[in-house]
């Protein structure tokens, strides 16, 4: 079999991705159609930019969803001969097909294991920048709201976490010493509480009056919630179906402790702000309770720097997210993550550029993406 031209390489790329085309084409077009009934989503294919990095950022979703129908070799496959194989290498006649973007250091497919790699930070950084906001919303809430000694001690302790630099931080947290005495786990037992006691707080305060509907969300909450807790946090689903490898716990937890100061300083400010409205002082003086008014009054006035800053915050965590992969902490040693496979290609980069660039392409467009996305919304929440 002989090798593909780069023109052949291109076309059979494009082919790969033909199920993320497909699924770009579907969701673009009937956006576009129902825009101006879908809020703030609708109004985001207003602005260039903003749909530009929409784009761009729902390409790596798709191919993180559809990686197994895109990747055309096992991305944890060697095959002999192929180390550092050039871009279009044919492989030997009884496995057929050719390595489209070539071979790494250990001779597996550099176009598969970038692919797999969106899965990979992508199954950890919105989830782990979700949790963080969880975590800093329901701290910066009332530290804002109520001020005095609560604000105080929550501040300071904010304030403490982010004096220390961020890569140090992540360093210190996925370290084996530190890993062996017990902290993340424990960590993780706090702070996987947040979105629960969120929920409950949310659910009592809207449906206090109701005490029914109240009890059924409150109730619903605590069944799941609590059943998701014990698998994330200590691996002790009853059910087995729920579980996190302690590697991406490690990570995971890392993610929010180091994101979630950050967003408890945006919340607290921004609530500082908000709580002197006179919609605010209406709610007091009908005598609403100052949990309704933090999550139903204060809290969707915040939304449109929330929602900026989350998409900016996902991009700030997927890079750190590759910066720990590239060297080499918390994560397994043949994952295909982006930061693990430019580590292992930056060794041979003078004489084989082609096993880092993938990624590290792939790694600066999804964080493009997600900048230009937030750009976009911002631009757009200005106009409300």
């Amino acid at each position: 079999m002989e090798p593909l031209s780069w023109g052949e390489i291109a076309a059979q790329i494009l082919m790969q991705f033909t199920p993320v085309w497909i699924a770009l084409a579907v969701t673009l077009s009937l956006s576009a159609m129902f825009k101006r009934r879908l809020g703030l989503y609708g109004k985001l294919y207003d602005s260039s930019i903003g749909l530009i990095g929409f784009t761009l950022v729902m390409f790596w979703v798709f191919t993180a969803i559809f990686a197994p129908m895109i990747i055309p070799h096992d991305p944890l496959t060697a095959v002999s001969g192929m180390k550092n194989a050039l871009p279009g290498s044919a492989l030997p006649d009884h496995i057929g097909g050719h390595y489209l973007l070539g071979g790494d250091n250990l001779a597996r497919d550099v176009f598969s294991r970038m692919v797999m790699g969106a899965r990979e930070v992508l199954k950890i950084a919105p989830a782990a920048t979700l949790f963080a906001f969880m975590v800093g919303i329901s701290l910066g809430l009332p530290a804002g709201y109520f001020g005095g000694i609560l604000d105080t001690v929550l501040s300071f302790i904010a304030n403490l976490v982010l004096s220390f630099p961020v890569i140090l931080l992540f360093y210190l947290l996925v370290t084996p010493e530190i890993v062996a005495s017990g902290i993340p786990t424990y960590l993780a037992a706090v702070l996987f509480l947040f979105p629960i006691l969120f929920l409950v707080v949310l659910w009592n305060a809207r449906y206090f009056t109701q005490p029914m509907q109240r009890n059924i969300y409150v109730g619903l909450t605590l069944v799941i919630g609590l059943w998701l807790y014990a698998g994330l946090a200590f691996d002790a689903d009853p059910l087995g179906l729920i579980s996190m490898p302690p590697n991406v716990l490690i990570v995971f937890v890392s993610v929010v402790f180091v994101n979630a100061p950050t967003v408890f300083r945006i919340v607290r400010g921004i609530v500082l702000d908000i709580k002197t409205r006179d919609y605010v002082a209406a709610g007091q003086t009908r005598g609403e309770g100052p949990w309704y008014i933090m999550l139903w009054e204060i809290l969707p006035n915040a939304r449109g720097p929330l929602i900026v800053d989350f998409c900016l915050r996902i991009g700030y965590t997927t890079i750190l997210l590759g910066t720990l992969g590239f060297f080499g902490l918390g994560v397994s040693p043949e994952s295909p993550d982006w930061g693990s496979t430019i580590n292992e290609g930056r060794r041979l980069l003078a004489i084989y550029p082609h096993p880092a660039l993938p990624p590290a392409i792939a790694l600066m467009s999804l964080v493009l993406g997600l900048n230009l996305l937030a750009d976009g919304l911002r631009e757009e929440s200005l106009k409300d």
